[in-house]
């Protein structure tokens, strides 16, 4: 069975973006490949954090995968503090890695921009997606738009590790969603919605009360043509509210377009806010019928079967590097 590698960061609040973009998708996949589902909690490192903080979200983060559908039978649902070859490996990659490669990455320069201080870990830590990855004989990674530069990167090292030391990496493919891998902040539609946003009115938590979400669509941004229809580049407001409602329904855009057409953007917030209530309830009622020892029995289980595959990885990459083994 091919495998799927995905990993979301314990901070913030995970919003409907984090969902439709990523967390929905593991749900569906769990049937079909061998997957596993990592908090990636060193990735959160690269910029300060509070400890407890970030210990707090680290099991909200599991238990809400564990709340979407996630089944541990089916899945490895692991921390990735837990298992001590991602770091490992992401020391070896880096010697594999060019400067310039780390340079030109998007994210980096977007997350520097403007800061005197600067870790080199947000530097570096393509390299440790790129070691989340490879470990495990990845076939394919659940990707947005934004990360589709990281995981060429990872592709690049995969191959130029193995050109130079024989077949040792399994190339990862992208698996990229059409419709709602993109999901738009609803204050401001040209930007993507984002955890670290300050203004809560710009993302649905999924585990926002329902007159959160409710408060939140009606003051959605849109604009003043009072027209239902699809066109990012001039409505993108209201576009980024159809493809909530086409994901929400799983129907097509073109069909929430017909659904609405002659109506006001009060209808379509109205029904969207109604539709999104009603899939969240679902995740938090199973959110909150989870037992704090379950959570974490889970985690343990999943660290111990992933640090099994990964153990066989980075043995594999140090004898082919040339380190000396323990006898």
């Amino acid at each position: 069975m091919q495998r799927v590698f995905s990993g979301v960061q314990p901070t913030g609040d995970i919003h409907i973006g984090n969902y439709l973009g990523a967390m929905r998708q593991f749900v569906k996949l769990q049937n079909d490949y061998s997957c596993l589902f990592c908090i990636v909690d060193l990735h959160a490192l690269t910029v300060p954090q509070d400890p407890e903080t970030l210990r707090k979200k680290s099991i909200e983060l599991a238990g809400l995968y564990l709340a979407i559908g996630l089944d541990p039978k089916k899945v490895i649902i692991f921390v990735q503090s837990h298992v001590p070859e991602h770091p490992e490996l992401a020391w070896l990659l880096q010697c594999m890695t060019y400067f310039g490669e780390l340079g030109r990455m998007t994210q980096f320069k977007d997350k520097s921009k403007g800061k005197e201080a600067v870790s080199v870990g947000l530097f570096t830590y393509p390299d440790l997606m790129a070691a989340d990855i490879l470990l495990y004989d990845t076939n394919f990674v659940p990707v947005g738009n934004d990360q589709k530069q990281h995981l060429e990167l990872t592709r690049d090292i995969a191959i130029r590790f193995n050109n130079r030391f024989g077949e040792t990496f399994v190339v990862p493919e992208p698996m990229i969603l059409k419709t709602g891998s993109r999901i738009m902040s609803l204050t401001e539609p040209d930007k993507k919605m984002s955890k670290s946003s300050e203004n809560q009115y710009s993302k649905i938590n999924l585990l926002d009360e329902p007159s959160q979400i409710k408060k939140k669509i009606m003051r959605a941004v849109t604009d003043s043509e009072n027209v239902i229809r699809y066109d990012p580049e001039n409505k993108p407001g209201l576009s980024n509210l159809l493809t909530l409602y086409s994901s929400f329904t799983d129907i097509s855009i073109e069909d929430a377009e017909a659904r609405f057409k002659g109506q006001g953007y009060g209808t379509l917030k109205k029904e969207l806010a109604d539709v999104i209530v009603e899939r969240l309830s679902e995740i938090q009622n199973n959110y909150k019928n989870l037992d704090l020892n379950y959570i974490n029995e889970v985690l343990k289980e999943g660290a111990e079967k992933a640090s099994s595959i990964a153990k066989v990885t980075i043995e594999k990459v140090k004898d082919k590097m040339g380190l000396l083994p323990i006898k």
